[in-house]
């Protein structure tokens, strides 16, 4: 084999390898994404089915309920617009609570409950997750934009 046949078989392979390496990093990025919606987008259907992504807004007053096993908790999320009922077991956050801001991470079941697998809360009296932030202020121009 000639010298100038041997370098384009090397850099011909070389290029191989950097387009599976790209390609397998690029899938383990796609499988570890989770996106973030209000509850308004989960409840018009825009949230993935089947896969896990995050609701954020307010936990809604009066929602917070436990079950007798002292883990599962049953609560609201809302952002004054829509409201999505979430199911979490484990140990909340010590800063959870109602009528504060929260981000669960999860699934959303067939019938409209979402399973969280994470709680986030504020942690301080002025913090809000941003996008949480965002939905609740979206969802009230919303709310007064119908209202006028």
């Amino acid at each position: 084999m000639k010298p100038r046949s041997k370098r384009l078989l090397l850099v011909g392979g070389a290029v191989a390898l950097l387009v599976g390496a790209v390609a397998l990093v690029l899938t383990a990025f796609q499988q570890n994404l989770v996106f973030f919606h209000t509850p308004t987008e989960v409840a018009e259907g825009k949230a993935p089915a089947g896969r896990t992504f995050r609701v954020g807004g307010m936990v809604e007053q009066g929602s917070v309920k436990r079950d007798a096993d002292g883990l599962t908790v049953q609560f609201a999320i809302t952002d004054t617009a829509k409201v999505i009922p979430v199911s979490y077991r484990g140990t909340l956050p010590d800063l959870f609570q109602e009528g504060k801001g929260a981000v669960v991470q999860g699934t959303l079941e067939p019938d409209g409950l979402f399973r969280a697998s994470e709680v986030l809360a504020k942690h301080d009296e002025n913090y809000m997750p941003i996008e949480a932030q965002y939905a609740v202020d979206q969802a009230q121009k919303a709310a007064q934009t119908v209202q006028h």
